[in-house]
């Protein structure tokens, strides 16, 4: 049986490899908006949370989740190419999930870039519904799909 790694908060010193991430996997062709400040001030900021996985001191995944009165927002999920279809990016989702339940959040949304296949079935294949279509969401240059999670069942939700 593989041990998959443990999931924690992210230090200050993870800021460089969450930076360079979301340059490689996330925000390729756009320009780098999630530098190492931005990272660093959302690690240290107390309404997100930014989760890492590691293994071999080698940052695998992490996820940006900002969390409101009722509403979160993922901000980034990325998950190392040579560790992806591991489950890590479910693991990370589920984990900030369930921050937000626990905070009492009902509900999640997040954008994903419209070229980005993949991102786009995780979402759907992980309870999220598709609402919109985003026209110039990243830097006036390429369309996002939003997408809203509602975590708590409601007797609305079962009629």
């Amino acid at each position: 049986m593989t041990r998959l790694p443990g999931i924690r908060l992210a230090l200050t010193l993870d800021a460089p490899a969450i930076a360079r991430m979301s340059r490689l996997y996330i925000e390729q062709g756009l320009g780098w908006s999630w530098n190492v400040p931005r990272i660093e001030a959302a690690i240290r900021c107390e309404s997100i949370n930014v989760a890492v996985i590691r293994e071999r001191n080698e940052l695998t995944g992490f996820g940006i989740m900002q969390y409101g009165d009722q509403t979160a927002h993922l901000a980034l999920l990325a998950v190392h190419p040579q560790w992806r279809k591991r489950g890590l990016g479910s693991r990370l989702l589920a984990w900030l999930e369930k921050c937000a339940d626990t905070a009492g959040i009902g509900r999640i949304a997040v954008e994903a870039r419209c070229d980005n296949p993949a991102a786009i079935a995780f979402y759907q294949k992980r309870g999220y519904a598709q609402l919109a279509r985003v026209p110039g969401y990243y830097r006036g240059q390429l369309d996002a799909i939003r997408f809203e999670k509602s975590l708590w069942v409601t007797s609305e939700n079962n009629s």
